[in-house]
């Protein structure tokens, strides 16, 4: 429910006894559902003292001083039915709307009153952007640091999750295998395996001092997430359960190991809820559905500093206003950038913002070229059919019914590295040993078959519930007698903007890591650099809970030592940015007035709308994407060569310009997904330059990146990380080498 108050309903009414006429207040709930001119609602009286009466309506039974719950209730007659000692007799009240008056109405709800507040502040000690797994950490990191240093009350920081969406629709929720780390609660496990595993399967660009943190500190984050209500599967001795990932072994290399604790095949979900109903215990601010339009950096003063980040800009859709935020402290957790390409496992809200913002600001991106497709997306959906449906026993086959992956990776079958088992399946369909998505039998034959069969019915029901779900859902298909088409589907972006191992941002000059004071990262729009070329299932969520939480950590140290904030700072860079983007705001918003009547085309119809080139499509965001999409699976989706990379290049010159005459095409920005959906384009565009141009640097294959003109991986020239910034120059960062010297990848 949303604890926006907008406006006061005063009720005028006469007790039971006759009394004289009383006033009481109720808060609206703009967010509520219905609007019924004349609608009637029933309030049960139990005395005549404030604050003590229901209001019963569809929304429910809820306190007076609370919400009323249904939408725009009349200036009309509202029964009173009394009850107790006032008998049973019906009487009424009169009804009138007013701003509010006086303090903010209590709810009896405060945490969820942190959920919208009120009003946003100009100025914020800290602002985390993003409210999935990496956001939420990093808030209840915060929030817990300074309370074990007995501080919270005490200073009273002011922090604000800012979220495009509603925090339990962010793409955490749709993780399904599992969370790794070796707790060895069904066979021996050691955390140095762990840590050997991640750095192979990264291909050695992973830095190792990292990775150790990631491996060695993963199971008290599973214990932490347990203790904050995640239900994981168990045991039969009631032990957190643990099923095999692809990439996972035992005794550096050997067998694989059940290393992945996981709740079914909706781990991802528990997480989500378990973090956000943790952070409404603790009274954390939301601001949702605000979209961050800006990042406001100040360049480094010199060449031994990185800058300093002085806050953001950011459009409050629900009233389609832009308002600067100073902050002393910026996260961003943005997740990833699926949206980068037509097939892809990712929601529609993963459109690289986060990524884009630092681009955008003179920042760098480190490793942006190794983007991850996942072996098994179903069909032509992209939808993830999640490894834990090979863990549990399916594999996979080609159109001969044989299962190739043996003849790939020998050791580990269907349970190789992610990048090992994708770029096997394309090599099957080139061979010409592909099949057809049985929707579309005539269709090209550009699936391979995940074959499930051979897992037990029941087993399947209590493991696999989402996969087979999904595939009953959108494949009309029995995963229990049909084999399913499945293809890779972008998955997963392993660089970002690179951070320290306490999520600060920094800038690579001159051969140092220069700090950008004040300015965060965590999750998957950050590079920690734990994942290198490849990230192990697993990890993911892993690295988002163990990194934002260390993240909100340092922020909480910070402001422990941090001296009375600085009222004086120079606004002037906030400001001109929040002019700069009113004006863009207002041009967009001009357009629809300028003889365009056209609609747009739904999000859901880009494909059919991308292939059109009426003006009316010309002037589609949701086209736009589309034909991005295209252009980028033709680039570098899984192999490429520096001809198709070229070839990228040339067709981003022409999106970008089509991208220059996108307008809206009403004239309001309030609640206008049209607005941000054209702000999202501009990210995506930004960043798949700099995708394309750090893969053309990349003279090699290493991990994800397969290029067929150079098909071996080459440490002597590219054992480092790329830093690539908006102006496409690429510099080159030494990867830390602790105690594991690269050497041959074999699965």
């Amino acid at each position: 429910m949303n604890a926006l108050i907008l406006q006061q309903l005063t009720l005028t009414f006469r007790t039971a006894k006759g009394e004289s006429w009383r006033q009481r207040t109720i808060a609206e709930d703009h967010a509520m559902t219905g609007n019924h001119p004349g609608f009637g609602v029933v309030m049960k009286c139990i005395t005549h003292e404030p604050g003590v009466a229901w209001v019963t309506s569809q929304g429910g039974d809820l306190t007076v001083g609370g919400y009323l719950a249904a939408r725009d209730p009349p200036d009309d007659l509202i029964h009173l039915l009394g009850e107790g000692k006032f008998g049973h007799k019906i009487y009424s009240a009169r009804v009138s709307r007013h701003e509010p008056e006086g303090p903010p109405l209590s709810t009896g709800c405060d945490s969820i009153n942190g959920m919208n507040p009120q009003k946003v502040r100009s100025r914020y000690d800290a602002v985390i952007v993003g409210a999935g797994a990496a956001g939420l950490s990093t808030a209840l990191g915060l929030y817990r640091a300074l309370e074990s240093d007995g501080n919270r009350n005490d200073s009273s920081p002011k922090v604000l999750v800012v979220s495009k969406l509603q925090p339990l629709r962010s793409h955490t929720g749709s993780a399904e295998g599992g969370i790794a780390a070796s707790l060895g609660n069904q066979e021996k496990d050691d955390w140095h395996w762990h840590y050997y595993d991640t750095i192979k399967g990264s291909d050695w660009l992973a830095d190792q001092d990292a990775v150790r943190i990631l491996a060695e500190q993963a199971p008290g984050i599973i214990i932490e997430l347990e203790h904050d209500g995640v239900a994981f599967s168990r045991t039969e001795d009631r032990h957190i359960a643990q099923r095999k990932f692809g990439g996972h072994t035992a005794d550096y290399g050997g067998h694989p190991v059940r290393r992945a604790a996981y709740a079914a095949d909706r781990i991802g979900h528990q997480i989500l809820h378990a973090l956000w109903q943790q952070c409404l215990r603790l009274g954390v601010e939301f601001a949702e559905e605000w979209y961050v339009t800006d990042l406001v950096v100040d360049p480094p003063a010199d060449e031994e500093t990185g800058g300093h980040a002085r806050g953001l800009i950011v459009l409050d859709t629900h009233a389609g206003k832009l308002q600067a935020i100073q902050a002393d402290n910026i996260v961003l957790c943005t997740g990833g950038a699926g949206r980068l390409f037509h097939t892809t496992s990712n929601s529609w809200d993963l459109t690289g913002d986060g990524m884009a913002l630092a681009l955008q600001a003179g920042l760098q991106l480190e490793d942006v070229e190794f983007i991850q497709f996942h072996p098994t997306g179903l069909g032509h959906t992209g939808i993830l059919l999640s490894e834990a449906s090979r863990a549990e026993g399916g594999v996979l086959r080609n159109s001969q019914g044989r299962a190739f992956m043996q003849d790939y990776a020998p050791g580990h079958g269907d349970l190789a590295a992610r990048d090992v088992v994708s770029r096997s399946i394309m090599a099957e369909i080139d061979a010409g040993r592909g099949v057809a998505d049985p929707s579309d039998p005539d269709g090209p034959h550009d699936c391979v078959w995940l074959d499930m069969t051979g897992i037990d019915g029941q087993r399947m029901t209590a493991l696999l519930p989402q996969v087979t779900e999904t595939i009953h859902r959108y494949a009309h298909l029995d995963p229990t007698v049909d084999m399913v088409p499945v293809k890779p589907t972008a998955h997963y972006t392993m660089g970002g903007i690179p951070i320290t191992d306490r999520g600060r941002v920094y800038r690579w000059q001159n051969g140092h890591r220069r700090i950008v004071d004040g300015l965060f990262a965590a999750g998957e729009c950050s590079c920690v650099s734990v994942h290198g070329a490849n990230r192990l299932g697993g990890n993911s969520l892993l690295d988002a809970c163990l990194f934002g939480t260390r993240t909100g950590q340092t922020i909480a140290a910070a402001m422990t030592k941090a001296d009375e904030p600085n009222d004086t700072t120079d606004t002037s860079p906030l400001t001109q940015a929040l002019q700069k983007r009113q004006a863009f705001l207002d041009e967009l918003l001009a357009g629809a007035s300028n003889g365009e009547s056209s609609e747009p085309a739904l999000a859901d119809d880009q494909d059919e709308a991308s292939d059109s080139d009426d003006d009316a499509t010309l002037n589609n965001p949701y086209a736009l994407m589309g034909r991005l999409g295209r252009l980028m699976e033709e680039a570098v989706a899984v192999r490429c060569d520096q001809g198709s990379i070229e070839k990228g290049l040339r067709g981003l010159d022409q999106l970008e310009t089509d991208a220059k005459q996108l307008h809206a095409h009403s004239e309001t920005a309030v609640l206008n997904q049209e607005v941000t959906a054209i702000m999202e384009v501009d990210n995506l565009l930004t960043l798949a330059r700099a995708v394309l141009n750090a893969s053309l640097q990349r003279q090699e294959s290493r991990g994800a990146l397969y290029r067929s003109d150079y098909p071996q991986r080459d440490d002597e020239h590219y054992l480092a990380h790329t830093m690539i910034d908006a102006k496409e120059d690429v510099s080159w960062q030494p990867v830390h080498i602790v105690d594991m010297p690269p050497k041959g990848r074999n699965y």
